[in-house]
C-alpha cells in the first residue's frame, strides 16, 4: 500500500505539539494525520480515508541535551522488561459468579502479585494490557447492562488497572460488545462517529493510561477511533561500557491491532460507523513515524495470534505478518487464549515457519501471549545495547516467558519453576519453597495482592446481590459436562427461550414469515477449555440469575435469520467440525474432539420436530473448504428437509453476523435484530414457565452420532467424577477410561461406544 510522503512528514512533526490526554497521571497526546490507500481497508467505505492518529507521549523531546542528561555512550547496556496481561475479561477477583464461590485459579488480583514481583526484579518495566478487558464476567455485564455506571465513575477493571499503573492498553474485539456509546464513555474517548452524543464527555472517568487501536477507523471522520500510537519515554538505569551505572532515556513506540472481525461480530453496533485495515496497510507508516519521533524501540500489540494463510486485511490473526513488518522490535499477542512461548504446544499456529515456540519469537521478533483471565503474566526481558544513536535489542540477552499464578507440585518442586526454583529469566520463582511437604500433583497458587479486592468491594457485592435474584426452579441438573456427546440439558432451555421470543415477535410484527417453522440454535459455551470447572452446571432446585448467566455466558443479543434447507445443513455441517474423523478399523484410542473447533461453535438443534445424525467417520475438510458429508438423515417432522425449504432460525448476533465462519451467515439473512440480550430472553422465559422439568426442557435430543462399530476406543476428556451425570441424562455408552487424563486440568478421560 502506498502512503503519501506528505502524511509521513505531518506525522513526524506531530511530536512538537503535545496536548493533555486524560488525567494528570496519563500520558500527553499529540495529533497527526495521514492518508491511506482505500485498497488497504476493509469495511463499509470505499473512499480514501484520512487517518487522524494520536500519540500518547510522556515527553515530546527525548534528546539528551533537552533532558540535561549526558549523551548515552555507545556500548552501554540495559535490561527492560515488558509485562503483558491479555484477555482479562474483567476477571478481577478469583471468584466464580456462576457458582458463587472463590476460585483461586484466575483473577487479576493474583496476576498483580506477579506484576509487583517483576517490578522488584527488574529496574525498568513497562506494563501493557492487550485488550478484551471490559467484557466477559457477570460483573462486567452488571456495570454495562444492568446498572450502567455513571459517566463520572470508573469501570471496576480500570480502577484496578489504574491502581497497578498500567502504561498502555490495546483494544480487543470484545471492547465493542456493549456498543460505541458505552465504550466511548468508559474509556473517556470522544469517538468521531455519526449519531454519538458527546455531551458531558469531559466529565467522564476512564483509564489513566492510553488506549490504542491503529486499525479501526470512523466512517464519518476517517480518523482512528482511538489513538493509533503511543510514544512513552522513561529514564532507565543502565551500565556504561566501563560497567559504571548510568541513567539514560528510553523511548518506546507502541502500535495496536484490533481484530477486523469486529465488523461482523458487532455489526449491530458498528455497521456504517466503523471500518478496519490490516497490518500491512497501517503499521509500516506508523513505525516510520514513531522512529521519526524518537522511538528507540517499536512494540506491536496485537489482539490476535498467528496465521500464515494468504494475507488479506480482514485476516483475523495477523501476528505472523505483523512480526515481519520492518522495524517491529517486539510483539505482544492475545485473543487466542493461549500461552506462548510453550515448547509443548501442539497448536498449529505455534508450529508455523519462522515461529520459535520454545524461545518465544516470530520471524526473529520476541513475542509473548499471556493466556487469559489473568492466569499468566507475560514477561519479556529485553537486553538492550546502545548504538550511539539509540537503544537496540540484543537478541542474545533477551528471554521471553509466561509466569502462571498457579502450578502443581511434583517431587517436592513446583512444575512452573526450573530445578533451582527459578523463572526462566533467572529470578526466584514465585512458588519457591511452596511445594515442601506437598503431595505430587497438589495445586498451589500465588497469594492475591491484598490491595485489589477493597478497590472493587462495592461493585463485587452489588453483582453478587444481583445474581442471587431467584427466577424459577428446575427438577434436573443442567450441565454441559457431556454436551459434546449428546446431553442437551443445558442447551434446550436456551433454544426454547430463543424460539419462543422469535415466534412472538414474528406473530406481532412480521406476518410475512408467520408460515415458516421457527427453529433455534445454541451451543455449549463452557466445554472444559479452562479445565474441570469450566462447564455449565446448574443443580436441581432454585434457579437464580447467576444460573442463567451460567447457561448463557456471553452478552450477545438475540437475532433471527431466514435460511434454506441447504443452508441449514451447511450450518450443522460446520458445527460438526467439533469432532475428529474416526477410523473404525483403528485399534488404538482415537480422540473424538477436534480442539481446533471451540465448543461455543458446536451449534445444535434441540427440537422434537428435527432429527439428524453426525457421521464422524467422514473426513474433516481441507483448510478453507466448506464442511460437508457428515450430517445424515436430516428431517423435519419425519420428512427429509429439502434444499429449498425455508426456516427461521433463532440465534445470536455473533453467529448471524458471521462469527465462527459458518457458510452463508454474514448478516444478510437477518430478519430481526433484537435489542434484548440472549441472557435477558432466557431469564424472561424461565420466569414465564417458572418450573423446568427434564421431560419438557432438557431431553429433546435432535442429533445422534451415526452408529458405527470401532475396533478401538473413542475417547474424550471431561470433568472428573461425572459419570453419573451421563447416566442421569440418558446418554448411553459412556465409560471411564482413567480418572486423570494427564492434562493437568482436573479432567478425566472417558470413552464413548459409537455403536450404541
Amino acid at each position: 500500500m502506498r502512503v503519501s510522503s506528505r502524511i509521513l512528514a505531518l506525522t513526524a512533526l506531530a511530536a512538537a505539539a503535545p496536548i493533555a490526554c486524560g488525567d494528570s497521571s496519563a500520558s500527553s497526546a499529540t495529533e497527526s494525520s495521514g492518508t491511506l490507500d482505500s485498497s488497504g481497508t476493509t469495511g463499509s467505505t470505499s473512499t480514501t480515508p484520512t487517518t487522524s492518529t494520536s500519540d500518547a507521549t510522556q515527553s515530546s523531546d527525548t534528546s539528551a541535551s533537552s533532558t540535561g542528561e549526558p549523551a548515552t555512550p555507545e556500548g552501554a547496556r540495559a535490561v527492560v522488561a515488558l509485562l503483558e496481561t491479555t484477555d482479562l475479561h474483567t476477571t478481577i477477583l478469583g471468584y466464580d459468579y456462576f457458582k458463587l464461590t472463590e476460585d483461586p485459579s484466575f483473577g487479576l488480583e493474583r496476576t498483580a502479585t506477579l506484576i509487583q514481583q517483576a517490578r522488584q526484579e527488574f529496574a525498568n518495566t513497562f506494563l501493557v494490557d492487550n485488550g478484551d478487558t471490559i467484557q466477559g464476567t457477570v460483573l462486567a455485564d452488571f456495570q454495562a447492562l444492568v446498572e450502567p455506571i455513571d459517566c463520572a465513575d470508573t469501570l471496576a477493571i480500570y480502577k484496578v488497572m489504574n491502581h497497578l499503573e498500567f502504561d498502555v492498553g490495546g483494544i480487543g474485539n470484545h471492547e465493542f460488545n456493549y456498543g460505541l456509546p458505552f465504550l466511548s464513555q468508559v474509556t473517556h474517548t470522544p469517538f468521531e462517529v455519526a449519531g454519538l452524543d458527546l455531551a458531558g464527555m469531559d466529565a467522564c472517568a476512564g483509564p489513566a493510561f492510553p488506549q490504542l487501536s491503529s486499525n479501526v477507523f470512523s466512517v464519518s471522520s476517517e480518523a482512528t477511533l482511538f489513538p493509533a500510537t503511543a510514544l512513552l519515554s522513561r529514564t532507565i538505569t543502565a551500565v556504561g561500557p566501563d560497567e559504571a551505572p548510568i541513567e539514560s532515556t528510553l523511548t518506546i513506540g507502541f502500535v495496536d491491532i484490533t481484530p477486523p472481525q469486529i465488523l461482523n461480530w458487532d455489526k449491530k453496533w458498528l455497521d456504517g460507523k466503523v471500518y478496519t485495515a490490516g497490518v500491512q496497510e497501517v503499521v509500516p507508516p506508523l513505525v516510520e513515524a514513531l522512529r521519526g519521533q524518537g522511538a528507540d524501540l517499536v512494540v506491536a500489540i496485537i489482539h490476535g495470534g498467528l496465521d500464515d494463510a494468504e494475507y488479506t486485511p480482514a485476516l483475523e490473526n495477523q501476528g505472523w505478518y505483523l512480526a515481519q513488518v520492518p522495524g517491529i522490535d517486539a510483539m505482544l499477542m492475545g485473543h487466542s487464549h493461549q500461552v506462548f512461548p510453550n515448547a509443548a504446544s501442539t497448536l498449529p499456529q505455534f508450529d508455523l515457519p519462522m515461529v520459535d515456540k520454545t524461545a518465544g519469537s516470530v520471524a526473529g521478533v520476541p513475542a509473548v501471549m499471556a493466556n487469559f483471565w489473568g492466569q499468566h503474566l507475560g514477561v519479556m526481558k529485553l537486553g538492550l545495547v546502545h548504538s550511539g544513536d539509540r537503544w537496540t535489542i540484543d537478541a542474545g540477552e533477551t528471554i521471553v516467558e509466561t509466569r502462571p499464578i498457579s502450578t502443581t507440585c511434583m517431587g517436592g518442586l513446583p512444575v512452573a519453576c526450573d530445578a533451582e526454583q527459578k523463572w526462566r529469566t533467572g529470578q526466584p520463582c514465585a512458588f519457591a519453597g511452596m511445594c515442601e511437604g506437598q503431595a505430587d500433583k497438589a495445586k498451589i497458587y500465588v497469594d492475591a495482592e491484598p490491595s485489589i479486592a477493597p478497590l472493587v468491594a462495592a461493585e463485587h457485592e452489588a453483582t453478587i446481590a444481583y445474581v442471587k435474584t431467584p427466577i424459577g426452579t428446575t427438577d434436573f441438573e443442567m450441565t454441559t459436562v457431556f454436551a459434546d456427546v449428546g446431553d442437551v440439558g443445558a442447551i434446550q432451555i436456551v433454544n426454547q427461550a430463543q424460539a419462543d421470543y422469535v415466534v412472538a415477535y414474528i406473530e406481532a410484527n412480521l406476518p410475512e414469515y408467520a408460515d415458516l417453522p421457527v427453529l433455534s440454535m445454541s451451543a455449549p459455551f463452557k466445554s472444559g477449555f479452562q479445565g474441570g470447572n469450566d462447564y455449565t452446571d446448574v443443580p436441581a432446585g432454585s434457579i437464580a440469575i447467576n444460573n442463567a448467566a451460567d447457561l448463557y455466558l456471553y452478552a450477545n443479543t438475540a437475532q433471527a435469520v431466514k435460511v434454506t434447507g441447504a443452508e441449514l445443513q451447511d450450518w450443522l455441517e460446520t458445527a460438526a467440525l467439533r469432532f475428529n474423523q474416526i477410523d473404525p478399523a483403528v485399534a488404538t484410542p482415537q480422540p473424538l474432539i477436534n480442539p481446533a473447533m471451540p465448543g461455543y461453535n458446536f451449534d445444535m438443534i434441540t427440537d422434537p420436530r428435527v432429527s439428524y445424525e453426525i457421521d464422524v467417520t467422514q473426513p474433516l475438510p481441507p483448510m478453507g473448504e466448506k464442511a460437508s458429508g457428515r450430517i445424515k438423515n436430516l428431517t423435519f417432522e419425519g420428512a427429509p428437509i429439502e434444499p429449498d425449504a425455508e426456516f427461521i432460525v433463532a440465534t445470536n448476533n455473533y453467529r448471524a453476523s458471521g462469527g465462527g465462519q459458518f457458510p452463508g451467515l454474514d448478516g444478510t439473512k437477518t430478519i430481526y435484530a433484537a435489542p434484548d440480550t440472549n441472557r435477558e430472553v432466557l431469564i424472561a422465559y424461565i420466569k414465564k414457565i417458572s418450573e423446568l422439568t427434564r421431560a419438557a426442557n432438557g431431553s429433546a435430543r435432535s442429533w445422534r452420532f451415526k452408529q458405527v462399530v470401532t475396533m478401538g476406543p473413542v475417547t474424550f476428556s471431561s470433568a472428573q467424577n461425572a459419570l453419573p451425570k451421563a447416566q442421569e441424562a440418558g446418554i448411553a455408552g459412556i465409560s471411564l477410561v482413567q480418572q486423570d487424563d494427564g492434562s493437568g486440568k482436573s479432567l478425566s478421560l472417558y470413552a464413548i461406544d459409537l455403536s450404541k
